[in-house]
């Protein structure tokens, strides 16, 4: 597809965004500051975070520290953001947000296909706090409307694209009905980064993302972090979420995360120039039953997915028209180029294949009907694919291999 200048101007972000200033003998490259407190003059900053400003000095890395503060920074401006908060994976991010902006009595409507660990805290762990929640198919908008609860429903949560389907869900359409009904819309854009979709620019109030995954882009660092429009939102996060439930990102792991943003624009079209070539493929395989990309031109969102995103990213899904399990054995001990594991977002290509019937006893908690539709789409398991850097010819010539 075209890049435009918003990817070209988010080139030189993540780069260069927020940088100190320019001076003889400074490094021309971000130094780990590993240091757990800093000296400090008294009365700078009170003893406790909660009553931590947003002009204080570091102070204690749990608090904040220059590294972390520099990765935040970037993300802000990557996301047209007031402001983001680090924290040590994309799950405390998302625990962080739901259990700040969410009380007992409280009630969340949250995408009914999204990351597992999001699915379980939603039905499993909120109702202890007395937060309710209701799954729901995101891209159906009315849909959502019958969902949220007048004066109780104060989240929704959405992620698009979806895993592992890569269903999408209109931003900007959600956070009118949101606002309307006197809610927040938070969105998990990981797969989508923000070379694709700027939620924020699109009416969203957080947008949530996984830094493990494409920002981080080399597998060997863990981190989440949320991004707000409002800095009062941006100081309660901070305050309360981060300070007091403890899930601090280490400076070494945001150090290597700013590393990954460097190249996150160039890896982006790679990644999605890759998962084109592969998805054609795979499209065109007698073995194979269905392709989930959303840039496919059959996609039955195509439309949505080019008004949405700048690019379509490098994660796809798949089915098989039978033997899913075996040729997931057979991947496992055969692929020479594609690893079988899981996470996404990686230099190198990564396939792992989804039961259904896992998913579903598991993680989502759908109604009978959602359940049937799920299925319907992603058959008895889906193969999710993230395409790596490599020669796609390779890839394709693996997967050729292992699929018969």
């Amino acid at each position: 597809m075209v890049h435009d200048r918003k990817e070209q101007r988010s080139a030189t972000i993540a780069l260069h965004g927020a940088e100190a200033a320019r001076r003889a003998g400074a490094p021309t490259t971000q130094s780990i500051v590993a240091a757990t407190s800093f000296y400090a003059e008294p009365g700078s900053v009170g003893f406790s975070g909660s009553e931590l400003g947003s002009d204080a000095p570091p102070f204690y890395t749990r608090w904040g520290n220059p590294t972390v503060s520099l990765l935040e920074d970037r993300l802000a401006l990557l996301e047209a953001g007031v402001g983001s908060v680090a924290f040590a994976s994309g799950m405390a991010a998302i625990s962080a947000l739901f259990l700040q902006r969410l009380n007992a009595g409280d009630h969340l409507v949250v995408s009914d296909v999204c990351y597992a660990g999001t699915a379980e805290l939603a039905h499993a762990i909120l109702p202890r706090y007395g937060i309710s929640s209701t799954p729901v198919d995101t891209s159906n908008i009315d849909a959502v409307i019958a969902a949220i609860r007048p004066g109780q429903t104060r989240l929704v949560h959405i992620e698009t694209p979806a895993n592992p389907i890569l269903r999408l869900s209109d931003i900007e359409a959600l956070a009118g009905i949101a606002h309307a009904a006197g809610a927040e819309l938070s969105v998990d854009s990981t797969i989508a980064t923000p070379i694709a979709t700027q939620p924020l620019t699109l009416g969203a109030d957080y947008v949530v993302h996984s830094l493990t995954k494409y920002i981080c882009g080399h597998g060997d660092a863990l981190g989440g972090a949320v991004i707000a429009k409002s800095a009062e939102a941006l100081k309660d996060l901070r305050n309360e979420a981060l300070i007091h439930h403890g899930g601090a990102l280490s400076p070494f792991a945001a150090w290597l995360i700013l590393r990954g943003l460097e190249t996150l624009s160039a890896r982006m079209r790679v990644h999605e120039a890759n998962a084109r070539t592969v998805a054609d493929f795979l499209a065109r395989h007698p073995a194979v039953e269905r392709v989930f990309w959303p840039g496919l031109d059959n996609n039955e969102q195509i439309e949505l997915a080019r008004r949405q995103m700048q690019n379509f990213s490098g994660l796809l899904s798949f089915t098989v028209k039978d033997r899913g399990p075996l040729i997931a054995k057979r991947m496992a001990q055969d692929l020479e180029t594609i690893s079988y594991a899981v996470s996404l977002g990686k230099t190198k290509s990564l396939i792992f294949y989804i039961p259904t019937d896992d998913l579903l006893r598991s993680s989502f908690q759908m109604s009978a009907t959602g359940a049937a539709k799920y299925r319907a789409t992603a058959g008895e398991g889906v193969f999710r694919f993230s395409a790596g850097l490599e020669y796609a010819q390779d890839l394709i010539e693996d997967l050729g291999r292992a699929l018969g």
